[in-house]
């Protein structure tokens, strides 16, 4: 039970901390934040590597999701809101895979973000502006490239978490490219 509220209590920080240092696309251009986006896939990168492979099933408890279904996760959500929201081609990615190790999930996760990179550049301003229905509501593009963003902090937070309740002392956090 202690590990369990440590870890809860780590990560509702973190992601605080990186809601704080997250920066909203409507408040910088689209090439700042194509650098802000594949720093985010270097320090996905990162945290996928810093966990040992053995403990990719790990999670705090029965009902949250695995290391790797963290990670797994929020790079498949990438893709779908990139093909469904943002103008995406057909990717060829497999959004029901399963990555079994660390090589797999860290070219996973490689793929699904080269993917929403690929599909920001073919964006043009018109597009980022234009209104969409998603999730019950209506937003621009770029409101769905910054949910998305947020989505990728609060998931990649989660898997940081994991990685600190094994004593494992997690990747130093990458501001704006460092």
């Amino acid at each position: 039970m202690k590990i369990q509220n440590s870890v809860l209590v780590i990560a509702t920080v973190l992601m605080a901390f990186f809601s704080f240092q997250s920066i909203s696309l409507a408040q910088t251009n689209m090439e700042e934040f194509l650098n802000k986006w594949e720093n985010g896939k270097q320090f996905t990168l990162e945290v996928v590597d810093k966990m040992p492979e053995n403990l990719y099933d790990y999670k705090p408890e029965a009902s949250a999701m695995s290391f790797n279904e963290q990670v797994s996760h929020l790079s498949t959500v990438i893709v779908g809101i990139s093909q469904r929201f943002l103008k995406g081609t057909d990717s060829g990615i497999d959004l029901n895979a399963k990555p079994k190790n660390k090589a797999e999930l860290r070219a996973f996760v490689e793929k699904c973000y080269d993917f929403a990179n690929m599909t920001f550049k073919n964006l043009s301003m018109a597009d980022l502006d234009e209104k969409v229905e998603i999730f019950g509501t209506t937003a621009t593009r770029r409101e769905v490239i910054s949910l998305m963003d947020d989505h990728c902090t609060h998931h990649r937070g989660a898997a940081v978490s994991y990685i600190r309740a094994n004593g494992i002392e997690p990747p130093r956090y990458r501001g704006m490219g460092m």
